[in-house]
């Protein structure tokens, strides 16, 4: 193997003084930027996407065997809608539309200020989309899509392809409605929350995310939320804790003097390997957010985020098996699950500039947060089924908060002053869509379909049909 990588560099070696010397072909050092950048941007958005497999594990593993078709059901939906949604209007609010770069050739310049003059009135003063419509399809699906074998002409090559850019960002955006997913199980309707993940990757987390990555007043005020602890995973907290209040508890779960009733999930096998898949996830998540690749320095941070990333991961998972055997004189598994995706979230808001001793215990309080916050919940009677509540958004305002600690120009007033705006914001706009969706159509099964599962009375078929129901 090592032969065969040493032949390969030679052959490239000797291709490059050809490439270089070809006429009016731009040298390497000109093009290589780029696609080292649309190269991390793939990767790290293929890794994000393997997130979805890893949510969609973790939920069937954690619900009882009646409902995980229901679990993996939701899952794949609300990726694919996410994906539409954000391409439709999502990316075109999260983003401004006047810094948007069009692939030569893609759309004339009539249509391009056409379309931005139609969205105009929905723009703030530093040209951040505020209220979006649909507008012109063609631009905008268009605007991400370069020429099939574009060459070095075509494209700005300052930074990197559009399209990679687009399918990173978008992996975000998908992660932010997975999130909900776990907490409402076993007791909502299929479609009722697809039609609020529409609402959530269409509207809402573009216009809360856009407040920061797209340029707009929290970005302005200092607030740094480097890969999403408050933007992506509080949020998607934010959205899962309106939509629990409203929802609530599942049936049974709590009796009448308040004592929490166990249900225990019908796979921890799965949900250990979500939990891994998460993991691996997380690399692409966090060391993508560096959003370049072409200089020695950039790619060395992306190392250092690697690294700070795994850290903060293992020290949450020991934290939280040593607070579980200490408190209840056993190790909790889901517990331990659980910590480890507690101190991932905690060093995404930060995970480039600590130490990884900072990465350590930054990560281990997100262990304890967990540990805490999960029998906190049942004692406020919020019926939180994956723990998603504590692990995405106590652990993301931890996460937040800890940024100041290593991170130079950033101040804890102004993380905590962002991280209230965005959650706010975030949880009004979920508690309205929710309320008036409960309102309308009704967003909970009946009482016999919760009992029987909601694979049978949602779907009609099973996950585990020759074993009885749980």
């Amino acid at each position: 193997m090592q032969l065969k990588k040493s032949l390969t560099l030679s052959a490239a070696l000797m291709v490059l003084p050809t490439f270089a010397l070809a006429q009016d072909a731009p040298t390497f050092n000109e093009v290589g930027p780029y696609i080292m950048t649309t190269l991390l941007f793939l990767v790290g958005g293929f890794l994000v996407f393997w997130m979805a497999a890893g949510f969609a594990m973790l939920e069937a593993g954690l619900v009882r065997s009646k409902n995980v078709t229901t679990q993996l059901t939701k899952n794949i939906a609300l990726f694919s809608l996410a994906a539409i949604m954000y391409w439709l209007v999502g990316y075109n609010i999260m983003y401004p539309l006047g810094e948007m770069s069009f692939p030569a050739g893609a759309v004339d310049e009539s249509q391009i200020n056409w379309l931005i003059y139609s969205l105009s009135e929905g723009v703030d003063d530093d040209g951040n989309a505020i209220v979006n419509v649909i507008g012109y399809f063609g631009a905008i699906g268009q605007a991400v899509l370069q020429p099939v074998g574009v060459g070095a002409e075509g494209v700005d090559l300052g930074y990197a392809s559009d399209s990679s850019d687009f399918f990173f960002q978008l992996m975000f955006c998908a992660t932010t409605a997975s999130i909900v997913s776990g907490t409402l199980a076993e007791r909502i309707k299929l479609w009722p929350f697809l039609f609020f993940v529409v609402i959530l990757t269409g509207i809402i987390y573009p216009i809360e995310a856009s407040w920061q990555w797209g340029g707009g007043f929290v970005s302005a005020m200092g607030f740094s939320d480097f890969a999403g602890s408050t933007l992506v995973h509080a949020a998607g907290g934010f959205a899962a804790l309106a939509g629990a209040i409203i929802l609530g508890p599942r049936l049974g779960k709590y009796n009448k003097e308040g004592r929490v009733i166990p249900m225990p999930g019908s796979n921890l096998t799965l949900a250990t390997l979500g939990t891994f898949i998460l993991w691996l996830g997380w690399f692409g998540f966090n060391g993508g957010s560096q959003l370049a690749a072409g200089t020695v320095g950039d790619i060395t941070d992306v190392g250092r985020i690697f690294a700070n990333t795994n850290m903060a991961a293992a020290a949450g998972a020991v934290t939280a098996l040593v607070l579980t055997q200490l408190i209840y004189g056993k190790v909790d598994l889901t517990m331990v699950l659980n910590g480890a995706l507690a101190g991932l979230v905690s060093i995404t808001a930060g995970p480039l500039d600590p130490t990884l001793f900072g990465a350590l215990w930054i990560g281990a309080v997100g262990g304890v947060i967990v540990v805490l916050t999960v029998p906190m919940l049942d004692k406020m009677k919020i019926d939180d089924v994956v723990g998603a509540i504590p692990v995405h958004l106590i652990a993301g305002l931890w996460g937040t908060l800890a940024v100041p600690f290593y991170t130079d120009g950033t101040s804890f007033v102004t993380q905590f002053l962002g991280f209230v705006i965005i959650g706010g914001f975030v949880f009004v706009a979920s508690l309205v869509i929710w309320v008036i969706m409960k309102a309308v159509v009704g967003i909970r099964v009946s009482e016999e379909a919760e009992i029987n599962g909601l694979d049978t009375s949602e779907l009609g078929m099973e996950a585990y049909p020759e074993f009885s129901k749980g």
